[in-house]
């Protein structure tokens, strides 16, 4: 739990969290899917209930699902049903498809690659020694993944709010700030990437309003983001994503701070649906587009947004919603298409439903990441990110 502004200014009640584990490897998660009506802790002892819950959303946001698979694994590794090993090759050779595995389940999020990817360099380096030693190498290195992302966070929302609070205009003694999706702390370690932004503004008292956008009525992301925002009793107001061009027309909006599942070398970045007409209308109106992010977002080996892969979500996402009966109270799955729409071959039952679209850089005025803000020169169409990994 974070109780605490980085400042010490000003107390916050307890954030939310999606992920605990104890020291004997066990893991728990709270089913996304059931929020915000009902919360309920899921155990997820194996690397195939990881796979399982992030493909199917239950735990979601971009720095989470590299938590939860390296946590499955340290668990996995953990338990009274692990292998025997005789050696650091057998210790390799068993974890290797593993962590192959894992990373098929979101090809798109780039931190949970570069988390596989450093266990991955581990099971190299750690070839010379005992297979025990090696165990426990990995198995440390899967706690790190998810431990030093909680101050990784606190870092980027100071800086972020530090670089709006500069850029205000005068007379200024709060900020209105727009996000996109959920980047709190249901969908980090803690704390929150663009979300952590908003939540620094508010310790630092710089915030007048946060205004969250709901990018389709089947995406969950707006209601964990209206989750966290009340339970932090942050000013706030839901507005749906075809309404941005007129908030923006009638608000004096300061900024948009959206999160990001990756960014590439030029600085365009994948991020969820409706981000990329955000940053549209955000720069008709002048107003500044900041992606928050990790370093771990960050895939330098991507030249444009062009290479990277977006993944198309199931029909019946789009095609059915989870809320409360407000008469009965009870949870209920409802339809919210005609019959057949999303059920057929035929071209008019089909459903467009990518999880992401890409904004080019040439939209957004700046990169933030824990080792700093990488801004876009005025009239060029890239970000050099390299200066911020």
């Amino acid at each position: 739990m974070v109780d605490q502004a980085p400042s010490g200014k000003k107390p916050l009640p307890d954030m939310m969290t999606s992920i605990r584990f104890d020291k004997d490897g066990g893991v728990e998660i709270v089913d996304q899917l059931l929020l915000p009506h009902t919360v309920e802790w899921i155990k997820v002892s194996t690397p195939e209930e990881a796979f399982d819950a992030i493909k199917t959303m239950k735990i979601r946001g971009a720095p989470a699902i590299a938590s939860l698979a390296a946590l499955s694994l340290r668990s996995h590794l953990s338990s009274s049903s692990a292998p025997s090993f005789a050696s650091a090759r057998d210790v390799s050779d068993h974890v290797s498809p593993i962590l192959d595995y894992l990373q098929s389940s979101r090809p798109t999020a780039v931190n949970l690659g570069e988390a596989m990817d450093r266990i991955r360099a581990v099971l190299r380096d750690g070839q010379s020694g005992s297979a025990e030693e090696l165990v426990e190498k990995v198995k440390e290195t899967c706690t790190a993944v998810h431990g030093e992302d909680l101050e990784r966070c606190r870092t980027m929302g100071r800086l972020g709010a530090e670089w709006l609070w500069n850029k205000r205009g005068a007379g200024k003694s709060g900020l209105k700030l727009v996000t996109v999706c959920n980047t709190g702390s249901l969908a980090t370690s803690g704390y929150g990437t663009a979300l952590g932004v908003i939540t620094a503004s508010f310790e630092e008292g710089q915030l007048d309003r946060a205004f969250y956008a709901q990018t389709a009525p089947y995406h969950q992301g707006s209601r964990l983001t209206s989750l966290e925002l009340t339970t932090l009793q942050i000013p706030s107001t839901m507005i749906c994503d075809s309404m941005l061009g007129s908030l923006f027309q009638h608000y004096d909006i300061d900024g948009v701070v959206v999160g990001a599942d990756r960014i590439v070398a030029n600085g365009d970045t994948a991020n969820k649906i409706g981000t990329y007409q955000a940053a549209v209308l955000a720069q008709r109106h002048n107003i500044p587009f900041l992606v928050i992010a990790p370093v771990t977002t960050v895939d330098l080996a991507l030249k444009t947004g062009s290479e990277i892969h977006i993944e198309q979500r199931p029909a019946v996402e789009a095609t059915q919603i989870r809320g409360k009966n407000v008469e009965t109270g009870e949870i209920a799955v409802v339809r919210i298409t005609p019959e057949g729409v999303g059920s057929g071959s035929e071209p008019w039952q089909g459903v467009y439903n990518p999880s992401f679209d890409v904004t080019p850089a040439e939209l957004i005025s700046c990169v933030v990441t824990e080792k700093g803000v990488a801004e876009r020169k005025e009239g060029e169409k890239s970000i050099d990110v390299s200066t911020v990994c």
